[in-house]
């Protein structure tokens, strides 16, 4: 399949489910390892269609073994279904969605991450939400710089912060291209936004 192929909602499987048609195209992808389903899937598995373009959706990608995506091997064996369906669809936006406990809040956020994990800090927007960059393996290998791939961490146990988290994927899904993204970010989270591109633009040496 390529970009100007049309998808409907009739194009499912237990793995993807698409809806809508044209461009852009947006895939977003959840239940990345462990039980992180539990609290990121059904807001996937719910999701409506953008206002426009198609979105492809894969609602749990693997629910049982971790390992985390900053290891080059989670894509080519956990995620390898994640890899199929860029390559496939070649989407113009990709997020992920992740979960993290309440007492991982200071090491995901932590000023110091970059040296410690190799990937910059994510930064709380709001309730508990957190975004982030997606692991620099897909990031670098399989978009162009022009694709908006963001992750966000979502608290588990906290409904505001799954609520906020459907609000955000609302948002994305009417996207249509990075910079509308970056446009909202800067006028509701102006601080927020301009950490993220800092550190964005400092880690892709941009």
């Amino acid at each position: 399949m390529g970009k100007n192929d049309i998808f409907n909602c009739n194009n499912t499987s237990n793995d993807l489910k698409i809806c809508g048609s044209g461009l852009p195209i947006y895939l977003f992808v959840a239940g990345l390892h462990g039980d992180e389903w539990r609290q990121t899937s059904e807001l996937l598995l719910n999701i409506n269609p953008p206002e426009n373009g198609t979105l492809a959706v894969i609602p749990i990608v693997n629910d049982g073994e971790y390992i985390s995506t900053l290891d080059d091997q989670y894509y080519t064996t956990l995620g390898s279904k994640i890899i199929d369906a860029v390559e496939s669809l070649h989407p113009d936006v990709y997020v992920e969605l992740h979960s993290y406990s309440a007492y991982n809040f200071a090491k995901l956020t932590d000023g110091e991450r970059i040296n410690k994990t190799g990937v910059p800090a994510y930064i709380e927007l709001r309730d508990g939400v957190l975004l982030g960059s997606v692991a620099p393996y897909i990031r670098l290998n399989h978009f162009s710089m022009d694709a908006l791939c963001i992750s966000f961490e979502i608290q588990k146990d906290s409904e505001r912060s799954i609520h906020f988290a459907e609000e955000l994927l609302d948002v994305v899904k009417n996207c249509i291209k990075r910079d509308d993204f970056v446009e909202y970010l800067e006028k509701m989270f102006p601080s927020q936004a301009k950490r993220a591109i800092e550190n964005y633009k400092k880690f892709y040496g941009l």
